[in-house]
């Protein structure tokens, strides 16, 4: 039987390794479709409720296998609800190829149906690479690039498909003239700095006395040197939210994550160092780094292209993270005082007991921190754990502690919701043996969540371990905007944008074959974690829970504290729980005579 491009571009993705294609059919991709089922389904597409999802599903996929996702959708609307998760794979730095559909070469320039310019719908997302297949001797130097793009450049590639074009017999390029071959090996690499640049960045962190870490995703595959240094310059390590899962939260000297989201030792450690050395991150908010000028700065990543922003490092490094570090570490000097360690260290102590504290507070019906409080013990040490966007990534970064080996991810950058459960999903496919935790508002829920809960159901039977635990926190208000809204600009809460309908998303797990448990009281928290993760299948467990309780950034600034106390002048609807909660929490800082009976004492 004679090969088609379509069964040419499967068997090639084979040959790649991929072993999952996330997708929606269309027919912009019934050649591909038709050449999937003459493979016996080979390599697997994962059929999702959106094309979004199988873009985010892609993201995960990628983000916790560390292989290539690769995702597929038909032309014109198909193509057009890719771009989201595509954004999010450019953004956090993620490699993965889109496979696009594209109406017959005959048609275009016609204003066809669900024809659309795809080079110019694609040309930011995909601006590594991006090429549309027009002859079947472009393959497979098409793919091939693509794909070595993607996983060279840590960013989304696409490669558009006409529907004739997919049905065409596959002819190889020959060796003649403006022919392109092409081939298969990508043997691995490693970039590593000048030695005269190791040697100054050295100088520079044997110099300082009370030496930050800060870590991010690129520090990934250098854990245990980036342990040694922190060890070797008594310093303490700071996590980006991407870098969560880089360095256990059992080290007493891992002050957990930092930024908005962040923790009070991690904003209090870069407010009071000399000396700052980041490690695969390029954190955005300079407001949560040392002031500029007060501490010297070396930074490592992998990227020229995005080094030396966000601070005036002295040293810029350019170089995979660990064979970076396997090369400055024999230059740095131990640091015999331990003072600044040590003080780090007990701040951290602190920080955990007021995290407690702050979780038993009493709420109506539930505190939503008591919520991520109770689960951090009872995690696996291999969970893999999926955030969505929102007030409930507050509590996954300051609540959950990484530890053995757990994962966990959430949009970083692009920080878009509805990621949490297609997340979840990837992960799924990427380690079937493992058990999966999706944290999640009710927004995101309501956004997407609900509809690849039917995916979920889908796929199940094929997960070696069965557990893909999604927790949404249900306090019926998009709540993130809502505490922005009084903390930026002093507006009080809009309900008709903010306030959401009452779900129960129990219920539709069960309808589907789920475990589904709704939680209304706070004595139910524990166990309903427990029973959630001990579970034979996927679990849904909704939590009522508190929509005043604040997320206290981890320095809040006076011009935050004054807008906020605004909101409650101009009455806003929820005032009285704020002030309830808020006195609870310590919110009552925010309000400026009680700052300024704090400034006066």
């Amino acid at each position: 039987m004679t090969m088609k491009v379509a069964d040419y571009i499967l068997a090639r993705l084979s040959e790649w390794g991929v072993e999952n294609v996330f997708g929606y059919p269309g027919d912009g991709i019934n050649g591909l479709l038709a050449a999937w089922g003459r493979a016996d389904n080979e390599p697997r597409f994962v059929q999702a409720r959106h094309e979004e999802m199988a873009a985010f599903q892609a993201v995960g996929y990628a983000k916790f296998s560390g292989r290539l996702g690769v995702c597929a959708a038909t032309s014109g609307p198909g193509a057009i609800h890719l771009l989201n998760g595509l954004y999010d794979a450019k953004l956090d730095h993620v490699p993965v190829v889109a496979l696009v559909g594209q109406t017959h070469r005959s048609a275009m320039g016609g204003s066809y149906q669900q024809e659309v310019d795809l080079h110019s719908l694609f040309k930011d997302v995909a601006s590594d690479f991006l090429e549309t297949v027009t002859v079947p001797e472009q393959l497979p130097n098409v793919l091939d690039r693509a794909i070595r793009t993607a996983y060279a450049r840590r960013a989304p590639t696409a490669v558009i498909i006409p529907a004739d074009v997919q049905d065409l017999d596959y002819s190889a390029p020959t060796h003649e003239f403006k022919m392109v071959p092409s081939s298969l090996d990508r043997s691995g690499w490693s970039a590593v700095p000048s030695n005269s640049a190791v040697e100054r960045a050295a100088e520079v962190l044997n110099a300082g006395e009370r030496v930050a870490i800060l870590v991010g995703q690129g520090a990934a595959g250098a854990r245990e040197e980036v342990q040694q240094a922190a060890e070797t310059l008594g310093a303490g390590v700071a996590k980006a939210l991407l870098g969560l899962d880089v360095l256990s939260d059992e080290l007493p000297y891992v002050t957990g994550s930092t930024g908005l989201l962040g923790t009070r030792p991690s904003y209090e450690m870069m407010r009071d160092c000399d000396t700052l050395l980041t490690i695969g991150s390029s954190f955005p908010y300079s407001q949560f780094l040392p002031e500029f000028g007060k501490a010297r700065g070396v930074q490592i990543d992998l990227d020229p292209h995005m080094i030396g922003m966000r601070y005036p490092y002295e040293v810029n490094l350019v170089g995979d993270a660990r064979e970076t570090l396997l090369r400055l570490l024999p230059l740095l000097e131990r640091k015999e005082a331990r003072d600044w360690q040590e003080e780090i260290v007990s701040g951290v102590r602190r920080w955990r007991e007021v995290m407690s504290s702050r979780a038993e507070v009493s709420a109506d019906p539930i505190n939503p921190e008591y919520v991520a409080h109770c689960l951090d013990p009872l995690l696996p040490s291999d969970a893999i754990v999926t955030c969505d966007s929102g007030s409930v990534a507050n509590w996954y970064a300051r609540h959950l502690r990484m530890r053995g080996q757990m994962r966990g991810s959430l949009s970083g950058t692009l920080a878009t919701m509805g990621c949490g459960v297609p997340y979840a999903i990837g992960a799924k496919f990427a380690r079937p043996d493992r058990p999966a935790v999706a944290l999640v508002g009710d927004g995101a829920m309501q956004m997407n969540g609900l509809a690849e809960l039917i995916t979920v159901a889908k796929y199940r039977h094929l997960w070696e371990d069965p557990r893909l635990v999604i927790g949404i926190w249900n306090n019926q208000d998009l709540n993130q905007v809502t505490w922005e809204m009084r903390a930026m600009g002093g507006a009080p809460q809009f309900l008709a944008s903010q306030a959401l309908p009452d779900v129960s998303y129990a219920r539709f797990a069960e309808s589907l074959g789920m475990t589904g448990i709704r939680v209304e009281k706070p004595e139910q928290v524990e166990r309903a974690w427990r029973e959630a993760l001990s579970a034979e299948g996927p679990a849904v467990v909704e939590f009522l829970t508190d929509p005043d309780v604040p997320p206290i950034p981890p320095h809040a600034t006076r011009e935050q504290m004054e807008a906020t106390a605004e909101s409650i002048i101009k009455g806003d609807p929820d005032r009285a729980g704020m002030v309830r909660q808020g006195l609870k929490a310590k919110v009552q800082e925010f309000l400026p005579h009680r700052k300024k009976a704090s400034d006066d004492a």
